[in-house]
């Protein structure tokens, strides 16, 4: 199974924290040590299968907006986008578990043209306040239909540490990796109001590889 390089750090505490352990707990408890070291192997194991890295075959796209995350859809409403887009848009959010992958993927192509990280609360990501009040960041980007697309990775209860990789300037191409968050957490996109939704809410998505939406071209 392939891991991802944000993995390194924290399997390296883990694998620590789990040898120190269970070498106490054989030296104390003797057979009755199983009773911790089984827990703690589902635990340790848990964090291998987050950092998971699925092969997927990522097609190319135009007027399609792709699911960024692997996830579920919990919001589809209008709002007012007040950070980029100034006005009205169509809000997409996807929540994810701590047992999805947390890869994050651009929905669309086209240029980024803005990127923005904002540190700020740890509500439950799927509080609808935490678009605009938790640890987030924020990227735009310019898709090959010449429409403006935000998207929006938001630290929730659990998740508290996001990483971006994209730079303003840089060429987006949907489906492909611009970012991962730690530990559960939510991803909105923010659409052109005459962008046809295809996704409903409840819907299961999986990162890089479901349309969600479709651009007028």
């Amino acid at each position: 199974m392939k891991l991802h390089k944000e993995s390194k750090g924290t399997i390296t505490v883990a694998t620590i924290l789990f040898i120190i352990i269970s070498v106490l707990a054989i030296y104390f408890l003797k057979i009755w040590s199983l009773l911790i070291i089984m827990p703690l192997l589902v635990v340790y194991s848990l964090v291998f299968w987050f950092f998971r890295v699925p092969d997927r075959d990522i097609l190319e796209h135009r007027e399609n907006v792709i699911a960024p995350v692997d996830g579920k859809v919990v919001m589809i409403k209008e709002v007012d986008e007040t950070e980029f887009i100034k006005g009205k848009a169509i809000q997409v959010s996807i929540f994810m578990s701590p047992l999805n992958v947390h890869i994050c993927r651009y929905p669309v192509s086209g240029k980024v043209i803005y990127k923005k990280y904002h540190p700020g609360k740890y509500l439950v990501a799927w509080h609808e306040k935490s678009s605009t009040e938790n640890e987030r960041t924020t990227v735009a980007v310019e898709t090959e239909t010449n429409h403006q697309v935000v998207f929006r990775q938001i630290a929730g209860y659990v998740a508290r540490r996001i990483v971006f990789y994209c730079n303003e300037g840089d060429q987006a191409k949907a489906g492909h990796e611009f970012g991962f968050i730690k530990f559960g957490s939510r991803m909105d996109v923010f659409l052109p109001l005459d962008t046809e939704i295809i996704c409903k809410i409840g819907d299961i998505t999986k990162g890089g590889i479901d349309v969600i939406a479709k651009m007028k071209d």
